[in-house]
């Protein structure tokens, strides 16, 4: 398995290790050139959602890949990993149905943009 799959892998265990709500990967290798996952998940308070995002932190630090930052973990109603290739958002629920990530980054069957 690819280094950036296995970490994608890592992440999603982290999180679903804490019972993380709703875990969603995105695969958006060619929409963005910044990074090739965004993992989404939901946690059930800024407690469980600092947790969630600190078990992420030290399940990557463990496999020899420490984040290149964290943001949000302060308050902890968004926290923001970056692992490069992956990007975590933990979020809390309220949260997440605003800003709506996963409808932003997926593009409906039959709707992919054309050039013309």
């Amino acid at each position: 398995m690819h280094e950036t799959e296995s970490l994608r892998d890592l992440a999603v265990a982290a999180l679903e290790e804490l019972k993380a709500l709703d875990v969603t990967v995105l695969d958006v290798r060619g929409k963005v050139s910044w990074t090739d996952f965004m993992v989404v998940a939901s946690g059930n308070s800024d407690r469980h959602v600092r947790a969630l995002a600190r078990n992420v932190v030290t399940r990557a630090d463990e496999a020899g890949q420490p984040p290149l930052g964290v943001e949000g973990d302060q308050e902890g109603e968004w926290v923001l990993i970056d692992l490069a290739d992956v990007v975590v958002h933990v979020m809390l629920p309220r949260v997440r149905d605003f800003y709506q990530l996963e409808r932003l980054w997926t593009v409906p069957p039959g709707r992919e943009a054309t050039t013309g």
